[in-house]
C-alpha cells in the first residue's frame, strides 16, 4: 500500500495581506465608532466589522450619558426629550449618539422612547 505524501511545492503559498482603503482615526467620544461597530454614515471614513443605521429616539426624562457599557462613568446629563441616535441595544443599555451634546456613549435603554422623526 502506498503512503500519501505531501509535496510542499504543490501547496499554494500563503501570502500576507493588508486591508487597504479609506480609514482615518476618529475621536470615539464624538464619532460613533468602536472596534466592533460603527455608524453606517462613517463607512467611507473607517473600516469596521459591522455597521449600524441609527434608530431615532428621545429621552423620556433627564438621563445620564456614560462612556462605558456598565453605566458607571458619566459623560453628560441629557434633558428630557433629548434626541439620541441608537446604534446598539444590548442588555440594559443603548449605545449611540446624543445629538445636541455631540457625544457618543451609553444610556439606560429603558429611558428611551422610539420616535419616527425629530428635529436635531
Amino acid at each position: 500500500m502506498a503512503k500519501a505524501t505531501h509535496d510542499r511545492t504543490s501547496q499554494p503559498s500563503r501570502r500576507a495581506f493588508a486591508l487597504t482603503g479609506p480609514s482615518v482615526t476618529l475621536d470615539p467620544r464624538t464619532h460613533a465608532v468602536r472596534g466592533d461597530l460603527a455608524d453606517v454614515r462613517l463607512a467611507e471614513q473607517v473600516f469596521a466589522p459591522h455597521y449600524a443605521a441609527p434608530l431615532k429616539a428621545r429621552a423620556l426624562h433627564a438621563i445620564s450619558l456614560f462612556s462605558d457599557r456598565n453605566l458607571s462613568e458619566p459623560l453628560a446629563e441629557l434633558p428630557a426629550g433629548a434626541a439620541f441616535e441608537v446604534l446598539e441595544l444590548a442588555g440594559r443599555h443603548a449605545w449611540g449618539l446624543a445629538i445636541r451634546a455631540n457625544l457618543v456613549g451609553y444610556v439606560d435603554r429603558t429611558a428611551l422612547d422610539k420616535v419616527s422623526d425629530f428635529d436635531s
